[in-house]
Parts: C-alpha cells; sequence; structure tokens
C-alpha cells in the first residue's frame, strides 16, 4: 500500500503539471504550488534537482509508489537487456493497477489500487489483490462478476478524458482486458512528457 497521506491534487500542484491530464486538477485554474509560498518565482533547477523531479513525477503518476518499491522496480529493469529507460516504463505499465486503470475499468491509477485491493480483480480466471502483480503478455484481467455494475466502474468506462492504448485489447462488454504486449515509452499515453532517461541517471549517480 502507498503512504500517501495528502491529497492526491497536491502531487501535481507541488509538481507544476497536471500529470493526469485530468479536468478537475487544480492546476487548471491555479498553475502554481500550494501554499503561501507557491507563486514564488522558482530558480533554476541543478542536474540533481531535475532529475529528482522526473523520478517525482513518474513515482506520483503510477499512485505514489513507495521509494523502496520504486528502487526496486528500477533495479529489475537495469538487470533486464536493452534500454533501462524504456524497461522501467515496460514494468510500470505490466503493474495490475497500472492496467486496470489504462483499460478504463476506474477513473483514476489511486482508485486502481484500491479495486484491486478489495478483490473485484482476476487474472487469468484467478482472484488477485495485489496491485504492483506483474501482468504478462497474453494474460487477461477481467472485473468479477459481482463486481461489473459497481458505479465506479459503469462511470469510469464512459469518460471521454483519455482512451484506451493498443497494447490493451478491451471489451468492456464483458469488462475484459487482454495485454497483448509489453509497451514502449512511445506507446503509452502519458498526459504530460515522463523522462525515464532522467529517472537512470538519478540512480546511476
Amino acid at each position: 500500500m502507498s503512504k500517501r497521506h495528502s491529497q492526491k491534487h497536491k502531487i501535481d500542484r507541488r509538481l507544476g503539471e497536471n500529470i493526469w491530464g485530468r479536468p478537475k486538477s487544480p492546476l487548471n485554474a491555479r498553475a502554481y504550488g500550494p501554499g503561501q509560498h507557491g507563486q514564488r518565482r522558482k530558480g533554476k533547477l541543478s542536474d540533481y534537482g531535475t532529475q529528482l523531479r522526473a523520478k517525482q513525477k513518474l513515482k506520483g503518476y503510477y499512485g505514489s509508489i513507495t521509494e523502496k518499491a520504486f528502487r526496486r522496480v528500477y533495479a529489475e529493469a537495469a538487470r533486464r537487456r536493452g534500454d533501462t529507460g524504456e524497461n522501467l516504463i515496460g514494468i510500470l505499465e505490466s503493474r495490475l493497477d497500472a492496467i486496470v486503470y489504462r483499460a478504463k475499468f476506474v477513473p483514476t491509477v489511486f482508485a486502481a489500487r484500491q479495486f484491486v485491493n478489495h478483490g473485484h480483480v482476476q487474472v487469468n480466471g484467478q482472484r488477485v489483490n495485489i496491485p504492483s502483480y506483474n501482468v504478462k503478455p497474453g494474460d487477461v484481467i477481467s472485473i468479477r462478476e459481482r463486481s461489473k455494475q459497481l458505479t465506479i466502474v459503469l462511470e469510469a468506462v464512459q469518460l471521454a478524458e483519455r482512451d484506451v492504448p493498443d497494447y490493451l485489447d478491451v471489451d468492456h462488454s464483458k469488462m475484459t482486458a487482454t495485454y497483448v504486449r509489453i509497451p514502449a515509452l512511445s506507446d503509452v499515453p502519458y498526459p504530460v512528457q515522463m523522462e525515464p532517461n532522467l529517472v537512470v541517471e538519478f540512480y546511476s549517480r
């Protein structure tokens, strides 16, 4: 579970970007940080500061993953063959809660984590309640029969603010999603620019 205690909108206000592209983000009306000093002019970030911000943005996007868990994800990405930054994105997008969010079964990444935790999701017909569960290409993710009529699910399917990416094959009439392939960075529909290369530099220094 995430140890996020603050309001989720504080994450994007602190970072100065609407990282989920949500129409209700306070940044749409107040494009500056929270608190009485939020409107102060910010100085130029150092290389370290730029790398740290890139890491915070990526962590925040996936539901404010804990530092310990995120470092574990990075270690796995670095261990695999190929570009570490691309591997990092692939692993994060293979998380069960990320796929539930991408499939538009729930409205937010935070709701996805809770939805999985509460046992509403199955992988290949077996109930899985671990949000960080690693889904493999070919796996079928489905909503449990008794959960298909939940208001949160019915409302999320109708959301027009985001589309289902092409590395998922989703059938909203059956509430199933097949994970077709591990995506590259360019395949992932981030509302803002993510810079996994800077995250790699942050952990490599």
